[in-house]
């Protein structure tokens, strides 16, 4: 991987299980760094982003924030794929 990947989440919702558990699933947790958003310096690392109000999941990769469960994975998913490819 070519970055390390921040996971912007809160534990009660479902997207945010969703895309933990593909983290999980697809054995990126080294990769992967979960930012749980009941921490306050977790929000202002996610408002420092861009992110207005806090919308979850998300998936900042250092250039862009990947707003919802199906833009998080198909992040996610490109990022295994390049690194597949190298």
């Amino acid at each position: 991987m070519s970055a390390k990947l921040e996971l912007f989440h809160v534990l009660v919702h479902p997207g945010c299980s969703r895309v933990r558990q593909w983290v999980v699933d697809h054995e990126l947790v080294e990769q992967v760094h979960f930012r749980n958003l009941f921490f306050p310096e977790h929000l202002e690392a996610l408002k420092s982003h861009g992110a207005g109000e806090p919308e979850v999941p998300c998936v900042w990769d250092g250039k862009a924030l990947h707003r919802g469960a199906e833009a998080c994975i198909a992040r996610l998913q490109a990022e295994l794929d390049l690194g597949r490819a190298r």
